[in-house]
């Protein structure tokens, strides 16, 4: 079906009929546009609900339960959530919108210059029609000055009263008059022809090829309209399914739920470590109250009841924590004593095992300088042109004596633990065999080989510190033995999200396995030694190299 030959006489409707269409287009273009504005209105909204429900500092312990990590674990899947919506309007915004407004601009042209060249033919016409109209009436005026004419001639010589060279005149008026009338036929009939033939012209192949134009510009429309509309559609199914995993994470919360360990961790948490008192016994007044000078029993002395401490219990003589984890920043109670002697003895084993992971991460730190400084210094040694290696000496003398500090301070605190938990083990502290010793006061040779990472990442130097060859400052490999001392660190505040680029097996004491593409919660970020500490869904915390994941830290862009 062809709009030339359908609606050969439909001009104006089609031209309005096209003016609708690239009408329509900007309309669904606004839609789009609106639709974007929304979908990344709703994502910036829902990752500012997020943010302001994430874990502030002073919650950090309550994340430690199934029930709050649950609620992060959900908090995440939002955040995701939110990033696909941001897909949907970016996706539309690039392969939609700016296609969809190069067509709109594209239809205008397009129909503007075939409704050009329609007004043009048209115009055509109507001066053929009038040139036509015009020979017709000089062919009508001649015809009728050429009966008149005639006429006159008959009359004339029919009068026997005239000259026979009046006649004559009257004769040859006719003859002009007539054949004037026979020109001006003539060129109204070639007139007609050339007006008819134009029109034939002008209904059957010129208007028609206009209306074709027209017609396929807009089934163009039509069918590119229809593409957009698919594409938007697939671009929001594309996303459906990472939403559903979404979801799935959300389900996965909720079932990471488990009341009774949430009520055990309670117990570990608060529990005093006092025992129960005994028995108030009963005292007989008869036998004990001496008697006053008027013969009669004085008034015995009130029977002290036995306390119990209960600052573990009562909110009000909890004592808040400075810092991360209460042992870093400056504390407000300034009696609190260093061996945490004032704490019930539950609580005092957790400050220590703290105490003592905060010393042995720094020995970690000054660990990997050393080897750092030490590993430059050889460079130096072997070109000097690139410095002077004794430069350093200074800086590894120095780094010596902080770690035999903080070494010093380890063992303090690991015999403070070791009294906590009724063990009188000491530590040797001879110069020349210093040995390693663990959080639950056991003793470990310092000959223990150090295990290598695996092919491809970082020196794993965490948790380990290990003597180095050709040096004669000893350092300390330390492997936590205790499974309770990792426990106690749980209460890591999540600091952002990240995701496994690749599987690792986790060869390294103190590191954790992971799969590709594996979500995990970023706990600490990498502190220069190549490592990030992680936690898994399942609750295992420990390091992995920080090449190995993508994270996405909540107060920072992702990196």
């Amino acid at each position: 079906m062809s709009w030339g030959t359908e609606l050969w006489d439909q001009y104006d409707t089609i031209a309005s009929h096209t003016q609708k269409g690239i009408d329509f287009c900007e309309k669904y273009s606004h839609f789009q546009r609106d639709r974007c504005t929304i979908e990344l209105d709703y994502a910036l909204k829902l990752k500012k609900l997020v943010k302001n429900y994430q874990p502030k500092k002073k919650e950090e312990d309550d994340y430690q339960y199934t029930w709050a990590r649950g609620f992060a674990d959900m908090l995440k899947e939002i955040h995701d959530m939110a990033g696909q919506h941001e897909v949907v309007a970016e996706n539309t915004q690039s392969l939609v919108l700016k296609d969809l407004q190069q067509l709109i601009v594209d239809l205008k042209t397009e129909r503007k210059k075939q409704l050009q060249e329609g007004a043009k033919i048209q115009d055509q016409l109507k001066t053929s029609v009038q040139q036509l109209e015009k020979s017709r009436r000089i062919y009508e005026k001649a015809f009728r000055e050429g009966e008149k004419s005639h006429e006159s001639y008959r009359k004339a010589d029919a009068d026997i009263n005239l000259s026979r060279a009046e006649v004559e005149k009257h004769r040859n008026i006719m003859m002009m008059k007539n054949q004037q009338s026979d020109e001006n036929k003539n060129e109204y009939a070639s007139q007609l022809q050339q007006t008819n033939q134009f029109q034939r012209n002008f209904y059957t192949s010129l208007l028609p090829q206009v209306f074709q134009q027209l017609q396929e510009m807009d089934e163009r429309r039509i069918s590119r309209t229809q593409d957009y509309i698919k594409q938007c559609a697939n671009i929001e199914r594309n996303v459906i399914p990472i939403i559903n995993t979404c979801i799935d994470g959300m389900h996965k919360a909720a079932e990471s739920v488990d009341p009774k360990q949430d009520s055990q961790l309670v117990i570990e948490k608060y529990k005093s470590g006092f025992t129960i008192p005994e028995d108030i016994p009963f005292e007989d007044l008869s036998l004990s109250a001496p008697l006053d000078n008027h013969g009669n029993h004085a008034s015995p002395k009130p029977v002290q009841i036995a306390t119990v401490k209960t600052s573990t219990i009562s909110s009000k003589g909890v004592k808040k924590r400075g810092g991360l984890f209460g042992i870093f920043g400056s504390s407000k109670v300034d009696d609190q004593k260093e061996d945490f002697s004032d704490f019930p003895p539950n609580q005092r084993r957790k400050k220590l095992l703290q105490k003592i992971d905060s010393i042995k991460k720094e020995i970690a730190r000054e660990t990997a300088e050393r080897e750092g400084m030490l590993k430059m210094k050889d460079v130096y040694v072997q070109n000097p042109a690139l410095g002077d290696p004794n430069t350093l000496d200074k800086k590894v003398e120095e780094n010596a004596q902080k770690l035999d500090s903080l070494q010093q301070e380890l063992r303090k605190f690991q015999n403070y633990l070791a009294d906590a938990e009724g063990k009188q083990q000491r530590l040797s502290t001879s110069d020349d065999s210093i040995s390693h010793s663990t959080s639950d006061g056991s003793v470990q040779s310092p000959g223990n080989n150090l295990q290598t990472s695996a092919p491809g990442t970082p020196t794993p130097q965490h948790n380990v510190y290990a003597p180095i060859a050709g040096d004669d400052d000893l350092q300390f490999a330390d492997n936590d033995a205790d499974p309770d001392v990792d426990a106690e660190f749980e209460s890591f505040p999540v600091i952002g999200t990240c995701r496994a680029l690749y599987s690792f097996d986790a060869g390294n004491e103190g590191s954790v396995p992971m799969e590709e593409n594996e979500e995990m919660y970023v706990l600490e970020q990498d502190q220069g030694d190549g490592w990030t500490r992680v936690r898994k869904n399942n609750g295992d915390e420990g390091f992995v190299p920080t090449s190995y994941v993508q994270c996405h830290f909540y107060d920072q862009d992702e990196v």
